[in-house]
């Protein structure tokens, strides 16, 4: 993979507006579809329990997000999921919370159970709980994990999926694995920065079939995206901030990828 795959994988999204069924929690479906939007992408947010396998079929790549979780949008999720893989759409499934109730860990591990994930992407307290290790998690913001790589390599063996760990680093574990250093820390002060990622990298996977390479991407474009609202709102100013985001999810291409991409990539 190189700068020019991300740039140009970014030009295919906008170019092909790829459907993206989102069945996510009710915090953040303004800011994700927003936000998908302006990168270029089309949003759906369908999560009734009569209508998501349908979506789904028809969508160019699914999101689950349990962040709200209910008893009916589990069935929901499973059922798009599973319509989903019979049309052979790609799933990415966001563990949002996974470990804070037993609920939520057991709802996200019937999830697994019952839907072939293509890309996991969570926090490193979320998906270490996924792979049986006792972790405190306070809330849905997860707690850590000392070897992250590692933990992002077990879960894609374990689990069968391109795994995607973010935190102050962002690692990719699938065919090929990467390490993604862009972004700000002013992604965390802002609520929905996280479950629109997992949208804008399904929007990435919809039009890419080596998903570890399309997460990657997405990561780059993303972290740049990031960077350069916080060049135009200024510090500690997560309201300017948000809005200036969107304008770069717009904005950002392949000149700015180029030139301010910070990734690797990892073997182990």
């Amino acid at each position: 993979m190189n700068n020019e795959f991300a740039a140009e994988l970014l030009e295919r999204v906008r170019k092909n507006k790829p459907l993206v069924h989102n069945l996510t929690n009710t915090v953040v479906t303004n800011f994700t579809a927003n936000g998908l939007l302006a990168l270029g992408a089309s949003p759906v947010m369908a999560d009734a329990v009569e209508e998501a396998a349908d979506m789904a079929k028809i969508a160019s790549a699914v999101v689950l997000n349990i962040g709200t979780l209910t008893a009916s949008k589990v069935d929901a999720m499973i059922l798009a999921g599973k319509a989903a893989n019979e049309a052979g759409v790609p799933v990415l499934f966001d563990p949002v919370g996974a470990g804070a109730t037993l609920y939520r860990t057991e709802s996200a591990k019937r999830i697994l159970a019952e839907v072939n994930v293509d890309i996991l992407r969570g926090n490193a307290g979320e998906i270490a709980v996924l792979c049986g290790q006792s972790v405190q998690v306070k809330g849905v913001d997860g707690g850590g994990n000392a070897n992250v790589r590692h933990l992002a390599k077990e879960a894609e063996k374990m689990l069968g999926v391109t795994c995607v760990i973010t935190g102050a680093e962002d690692v990719v574990a699938g065919n090929e694995s990467f390490i993604v250093r862009n972004g700000d820390p002013i992604l965390t002060s802002v609520t929905g920065t996280g479950c629109l990622l997992g949208s804008v990298i399904a929007s990435f996977c919809a039009v890419e079939k080596n998903y570890a390479k399309a997460a990657a991407s997405a990561l780059i474009f993303y972290g740049v995206a990031a960077e350069r609202a916080v060049e135009t709102s200024g510090p500690n100013r997560p309201g300017t901030f948000a809005a200036a985001f969107l304008n770069e999810l717009s904005l950002t291409g392949r000149e700015e990828i180029n030139q301010q991409a910070k990734w690797e990539e990892w073997k182990q």
